[in-house]
This record gives structure tokens, C-alpha cells and sequence, in this order.
């Protein structure tokens, strides 16, 4: 039930929390709200259950020594407790996607990437000051296993949620509304759009990349990207909708980045929260770009480096991860200048190259992702096997009411439109609409995971 798509968390476990949740006093809704995402996590994973309890406990304790150390100005002890801290947190990560590389039987705990990166950003935020007093245990939990992001993020920082001052969170019908609009309008970007377009990519998957033509394997390329944007961006929406009809801010985590102008732009738009987390994190704390060129080539080399191995420990990610250091250097040393220059050419720069990208990401095999390159670029020696010239014709017939949709609603305008003229009637009436659709979609054709959910 770890999914927000799951018709049991949408009409049994949720509306049963809201009630609970509401009816409880100001002061005891963040108890509430820990209780309700222990049981959350143990209805979707119950197994790794103890371990995040372990790990709340245990970040709680390394913070409050490290708290406790630096306003008593002994900078030492401070910085033993985050190391200590953080090298646990990371370890256990680590040892899980690598266990996951050798052994494929092994289940990544659920959550586990996204739940870490807040306890590491925690620590850290402790440890800089940024947290000025140590929360209670109950509230820091709270911030930690929040059921809304769990599963997929947005990786929030703990000042954002204001998680202190349950008492003072401010409530309203308005805002409940806008929540359950973005929830609406998530779960039909995800139901209606993103499930629809992995058919797709499960179609040529099926057929086998010898045997596509060079039309179809770009077809399939930018279908999978559109479908992983409208499937964590549809879990982003649902995520924070939930999380605003609870009195908590709206965390953007996506920023219509096939809009962008080029690769850097890109990743400032897309999954924000995890970018931000490496450039306050990583990025900056080695150095930035205030050195050499050289040096900043070497930061970005680290970020991406672990950019790819977050998302996987196998080969193509690290080579995805690559992928986008080489081209982000090379807007940073010369080729931003150019596109800053020639905004058709910028556009169609990202256009291009992010689908090639995802294939990368998408294909584990590197025989089969040479394959597919073989496929999309036949004058660099791909070879096909009883290749159908025409097969471009009869997808694109078969999913061009979806392919359609995705563009448009890839428009930042179209989304802009939405949020201007939510409380419109028109725009009531089609989101109740989207909802209800959604619902029959998922009873009637099944109910895919979140992309994410497997990171």
C-alpha cells in the first residue's frame, strides 16, 4: 500500500488519517502524524520497519550530542558526532546499492534513499546552526518518516516544514481544496498519462530493439522520457498536495524542465529537491565554482558521479551520470555562451540530447543499450534484425492521443493555466473528472508503481 495510486491508501488508509487527524487537538496532530506514517510504512514494507525506527533514534541521539557539543563551543566533539553521523547514514546506503549489484534478490528498504538524505541534511543543518534548537524526538521523527514523502521525496529540509510549531500550523478550507486538486491532478498525470506511455516503451521492449526502426527507437526514447516526467512528477504533485491538505508548505520539486534552454537548466528543474541537496551538500562544501576550472571540473565530477550511483549501482547509471557531467562541463567552458546566443538551437540541444540520456538510464543491459544507440544511430554500424520500416506508423497511431497529451501538458503554460483558474467551475468539474477517471483507470487496467519507488 506504499503507493499513492493504491485504492486502498485513497479511500481507506488517507481519508481514515484525515478524519483521525483533524479530530485530534493542535497540539497532539504531529503525535497523530507520526503514528499515522509508522503505519503507513508498515502497511508498504513492514520488514524494513525496525531498521528506520533504529535510524531515527540514532540520528536523533548523534544530533542532539552534536547540538549539545557545538553551543557549548567544543567544535571537536561537534564534528565527531556528524561524521560519525553521516558516514552511517551514507554506509548503510552504500551497502545496500551495492549488495543490490551483486545480489539481485536484494530489496532496497523502502524509502531508504529518500529517508537518509534528510537524516544527512539534518545533521548537517544541526551541526552549521541552521537549526537553531534541537527539536523534540516526536517532531524530528515526524520530519524523518513524513508518509507523503517517504516513499519518493521531495527531499524536504527540516526548517521548511516548520515542524516544531504543529500548534501554530495554519489550517484552512482553501488550502485543503488546492491540496486535493494537486492530488487530483497528480494521480491523472501519473494514471492518465504516464502509465499510458510506458505501454509504449513495454511495446518496443517486446518486440526487441534488433528489430525497431530508427523512427520508432526515437519514438520509444522520447516516450520514456515523458512517461518518467509525468510519473515522478505526478507522485511530486500528490506528495505535496497531501502534505498542504495537512497544513504543511508546498515543496516544488519539479519546474517544467523540458522547457529549458540547456542540460544545467535542465537539472535545476528537474527532481529539485535532490539537486539542491547536492549543491548544498556536495557541490559547495568541496569547493563550488568559486576555484580553478579544474577544480570545478572536479566537483561536478563528484556530484555526478554520485548522482548516477544514487540512482543505481550498475554500469549504465554511472555512464548516464557521465553522460551529463561531460555535457554540463561543456556548457559551463564554452557551449552556454553559444546557446545563450541561438535560443531555437538551445531548445532543441535539450530536446535531443536528454531522451538520448534517459535511454541510458532506462537500460540496464549495456549490450541492450548498444543496441538501442545501434537503433537510434544506424550510420554508426547499428545492424536490425527483420526490421519493420512502418512500425513508426502503427504506434504512432496507437498512441498519439497520449504523445499529444504529454506535449502539451509538458507546456509550462498549460500548468499555469491550471493553477490561475483552479477555483474556475470548469476547472472544479475536470479535476473531479480526472479523479474519478483515474480511479476507473487503475480498477480496470491495474495499478503500476512509481518509477522512484525502486530508488
Amino acid at each position: 500500500m506504499a503507493s499513492f495510486t493504491d485504492l486502498r491508501f485513497l479511500f481507506h488508509f488517507f481519508p481514515a488519517f484525515l478524519a483521525v487527524y483533524y479530530i485530534a487537538k493542535k497540539e497532539y496532530r504531529n503525535t497523530a502524524l507520526l503514528l499515522g506514517s509508522i503505519v503507513f510504512y508498515a502497511l508498504g514494507d513492514p520488514r524494513f520497519l525496525p531498521l528506520l525506527l533504529a535510524m531515527v533514534w540514532m540520528n536523533y541521539l548523534m544530533a542532539k550530542n552534536c547540538y549539545s557539543r557545538r553551543i557549548n563551543r567544543a567544535g571537536a566533539g561537534s564534528r565527531g558526532f556528524l561524521a560519525a553521523a553521516v558516514l552511517t547514514d551514507a554506509g548503510i546506503l552504500a551497502g545496500f546499492k551495492i549488495m543490490g549489484a551483486f545480489q539481485e534478490s536484494i530489496v532496497l528498504p523502502l524509502g531508504l534513499s529518500f529517508y537518509i538524505f534528510k537524516m544527512i541534511s539534518f545533521q548537517i543543518d544541526v551541526y552549521r546552526g541552521k537549526i537553531e534548537s534541537l527539536p523534540s524526538f516526536r517532531d524530528t521523527a515526524v520530519y524523518f518518516m513524513l508518509f507523503p514523502q517517504i516513499v519518493s521525496g521531495p527531499i524536504m529540509r527540516f526548517q521548511a516544514g516548520r515542524f516544531r510549531f504543529g500548534r501554530q500550523r495554519k489550517y484552512s478550507w482553501e488550502a485543503f481544496e488546492k491540496g486535493l486538486q494537486y492530488l487530483a491532478v497528480g494521480l491523472g498525470t501519473k494514471v492518465l498519462l504516464a502509465d499510458r506511455l510506458a505501454l509504449l516503451w513495454k511495446d518496443i521492449n517486446m518486440i526487441g530493439y534488433e528489430s525497431i526502426s530508427t523512427p520508432l527507437a526515437w519514438l520509444g526514447a522520447a516516450a520514456f522520457s515523458m512517461e518518467l516526467y509525468f510519473d515522478f512528477w505526478g507522485y511530486s504533485l500528490m506528495a505535496s498536495g497531501i502534505c498542504v491538505m495537512l497544513g504543511l508548505p508546498y515543496i516544488k520539486n519539479f519546474d517544467h524542465p523540458y522547457a529549458s534552454k540547456s542540460i544545467s537548466e535542465f537539472w535545476r528543474r528537474w527532481h529539485m529537491t535532490l539537486g539542491s541537496f547536492f549543491r548544498d551538500y556536495v557541490y559547495i562544501p568541496l569547493g563550488g565554482s568559486r576555484g580553478s576550472e579544474l577544480k570545478t571540473i572536479r566537483n561536478l565530477l563528484s556530484v555526478w558521479l554520485l548522482t548516477g550511483f544514487w540512482h543505481g549501482s550498475s554500469r549504465n547509471f554511472i555512464f548516464w551520470g557521465l553522460m551529463l557531467f561531460v555535457l554540463i562541463v561543456a556548457e559551463k567552458l564554452w557551449l552556454g555562451r553559444v546557446l545563450e546566443k541561438h535560443p531555437l538551437l538551445a531548445r532543441c540541444w535539450v530536446l535531443v540530447l536528454i531522451p538520448i540520456s534517459w535511454i541510458f538510464f532506462a537500460i540496464t543491459d549495456l549490450n541492450q543499450l548498444n543496441l538501442y544507440l545501434g537503433r537510434m544511430f544506424p550510420f554508426l554500424g547499428g545492424d536490425g534484425i527483420a526490421v519493420n520500416p512502418r512500425d513508426i506508423v502503427k504506434y504512432l497511431g496507437l498512441y498519439w492521443r497520449y504523445l499529444a497529451a504529454g506535449v502539451v501538458w509538458c507546456i509550462p503554460a498549460s500548468f499555469r493555466l491550471f493553477e490561475k483558474h483552479r477555483r474556475n467551475p470548469v476547472a472544479v468539474v475536470l479535476t473531479v473528472f480526472i479523479f474519478w477517471f483515474s480511479v476507473y483507470c487503475i480498477v480496470s487496467m491495474g495499478n503500476n508503481p512509481f518509477a522512484y519507488l525502486k530508488f
